[in-house]
């Protein structure tokens, strides 16, 4: 729908409602403004190799300007190796100074349609910190080598300058733009993951689109340039996280498997969206058989999500593997430091075990305190997106009452049923009886209050 003055006008108002609600901060203290614009002023000396002949290149949504990773690749016999060059936000911030105890506080950037709240003042993540093309940006490289078997294993971690040779977008690159090997690694990863057996798939979002003046809620599909630039991160985070481990130390991402009785919700879910799942084949097959452009493909990714939990962080831990189910692996995350307050802590870690050096009692210390602080803003950012998805869903669907929409139950719980719409891209909760997740179901609206955030559905059959 095509907004008018006076949707627009709620739509930001509920966003700034939104804001207040979750304690999404708007500005940063005085202070931290001021150590930002101190760190940014600094230049890098010898503690950075110069690398900046060599030409890296970053791969984002075309409007990105927070740009964490920057990367390049080369062949060495049968090895496909990557240089990942990632933002070295640990030196422009250092452990207890004014921008870390405010990262403390915020662990996540916070995106919302209008606007986003970010870890650190724009100052850094939009410019100094920001491997933006063609200026020197001080970078942690991580040097990866990845087999013929798919394996990737660290070679190496230095702090590097580094040049940015072009801004590549997922919409708009091409196989030309981009590094020889490439595509090649991410087939490397794709082998790997399938002989693990992991059921790791790039979700499809629920989101709002504002573009021409109109808004639509929809599930986009990953693009593929989008899920092959994942396997960079995914073939850095994997090694860094063995690495870490057989180091005894680190900051883990972790997940628990799917139990069996969300499995067969999931199967069940399946059949209801007419998507056949041989009984014969796995779930991470099944999964990537599915094609991406499908509605009924989004609707069932959403579903596997939720079923297998939350993932969250836990320090290393004498005798213990730390395990992600959707990797089916060991897992540390390292390549997003201007958005995840964690990352900037691992990667110093990393540095100084690849050096073979004592990971600094600093860091060992926010190893224990970082699964707390993540899990707190983790929770406040996806409240706060939850939330606006459920404003927009309203307004969306203001002046639709009356009509009657096709649904799939994806979750029951003591507070009611969970049925999602296709078309509009909605996620509601209504009451039924003697239903089961992936049942279908015929849905009316009955009302929406959009300073509420809230719409009421009722079955009819």
């Amino acid at each position: 729908m095509r907004l008018g003055a006076g949707a627009r006008e709620m739509m930001l108002d509920g966003l700034d409602a939104i804001r207040e609600e979750c304690g999404i901060p708007t500005s940063f203290p005085s202070e931290v403004v001021a150590a930002a614009e101190a760190a940014a002023a600094r230049t890098p000396g010898a503690e950075h190799r110069d690398r900046t002949g060599e030409r890296f290149v970053t791969l984002d949504p075309a409007s990105s300007v927070d740009l964490d990773q920057a990367f390049a690749i080369e062949r060495a016999g049968d090895d496909v190796i990557l240089h990942y060059a990632i933002a070295d936000v640990g030196w422009f911030v250092r452990p207890g100074d004014p921008l870390d105890r405010e990262a403390f506080e915020r662990a996540v950037t916070v995106y919302l349609p209008d606007e986003r709240a970010t870890l650190y003042p724009t100052v850094l993540s939009e410019g100094a910190a920001s491997l933006l093309p063609d200026v020197d940006r001080p970078a942690v490289v991580f040097t990866v080598r990845i087999g013929t078997d798919g394996i990737s294993r660290l070679d190496g971690v230095e702090r590097a300058l580094v040049r940015s040779h072009a801004k590549l977008a997922y919409d708009a690159v091409t196989s030309a733009d981009l590094p020889e090997g490439f595509g090649e690694l991410h087939r490397r990863i794709q082998l790997a993951e399938r002989a693990r057996g992991a059921p790791r798939v790039e979700f499809p979002e629920q989101e709002i689109d504002r573009a021409d003046g109109r808004l639509r809620l929809q599930f986009r599909p990953r693009l593929e340039s989008e899920e092959q630039n994942a396997a960079l991160s995914l073939a850095t985070n994997m090694a860094v996280g063995e690495a870490l481990l057989a180091a005894g130390t680190g900051l883990f991402r972790v997940m628990p498997d799917v139990d069996e009785r969300r499995y067969r919700q999931l199967r069940n879910a399946a059949r209801a969206l007419g998507l056949d799942w041989p009984a014969d084949v796995p779930l991470d097959r099944f999964e990537r058989s599915l094609p991406r452009a499908d509605p009924r493909t989004s609707a069932f990714l959403i579903a596997v999500r939720r079923a297998a939990g939350g993932a969250s962080y836990a320090p290393y831990q004498d005798g213990e593997r730390p395990w992600h189910s959707a990797v089916a692996a060991t897992y540390a995350q390292c390549t997003a430091p201007l958005r995840r307050l964690q990352d900037r802590y691992v990667i110093e870690a990393a540095l100084a075990v690849a050096q073979g050096q004592r990971v600094p009692d600093e860091v060992e210390r926010a190893f224990h305190e970082l699964p707390a602080a993540m899990s707190h803003g983790e929770q406040r950012a996806n409240r706060a997106e939850r939330m606006a998805l459920d404003l927009a869903e309203a307004v969306v669907l203001s002046g639709r009452e009356g009509e009657v929409f096709d649904a799939v139950v994806i979750d029951e719980s003591d507070r009611g049923v969970e049925v999602q719409i296709i078309d509009p891209a909605v996620l509601v909760r209504l009451s039924a009886r003697r239903v089961d997740p992936g049942d279908e179901m015929r849905v009316r609206l009955e009302s929406v209050d959009v300073e509420r955030r809230s719409v009421t559905f009722q079955r009819i059959a």
